[in-house]
């Protein structure tokens, strides 16, 4: 009997319902709390928005766009386009940063209202650009 329950339990553990990752990211608007640990240069500017199956960032140069879907708790993300300004030191940094866990398949973790993308080099920290109910 008892080798019976331990499947039953497995079961009824992963019929438990959860928010699905998507429609928590469709047609919201996050702002960067923190990009690899560092505060955003231009945190007016930093946000990662999510339309339909289309994706936008900026940190306060140049935007990325593309398309995004999630599989497996990750955020699938590209291609990704963005805009050639020019721009230099930390700004740049960190626009280098986001471009690089967007494109490597970042887990997506909720903390507390927050949202958390992490790859194995980089880390974003983002909160509801508005208050959410």
């Amino acid at each position: 009997m008892r080798f019976v329950a331990v499947p039953l339990l497995v079961l009824l553990v992963a019929c438990v319902p959860r928010a699905p990752v998507p429609e928590r990211l469709t047609q919201s608007e996050w702002r960067f709390v923190s990009i690899d640990g560092d505060a955003p240069v231009v945190p007016d500017r930093a946000t990662l928005t999510f339309r339909d199956d289309r994706l936008s960032a900026n940190v306060g140069c140049n935007t990325i766009a593309g398309d995004w879907r999630v599989e497996q708790e990750r955020l699938i993300a590209g291609p990704l386009a963005g805009t050639r300004m020019f721009c230099e030191g930390a700004v740049w940094e960190q626009e280098q940063a986001i471009s690089a866990l967007l494109v490597a398949a970042p887990t997506i973790e909720w903390r507390d209202g927050a949202l958390v993308l992490q790859s194995s080099g980089h880390e974003a920290h983002l909160e509801p650009a508005e208050p959410q109910p």
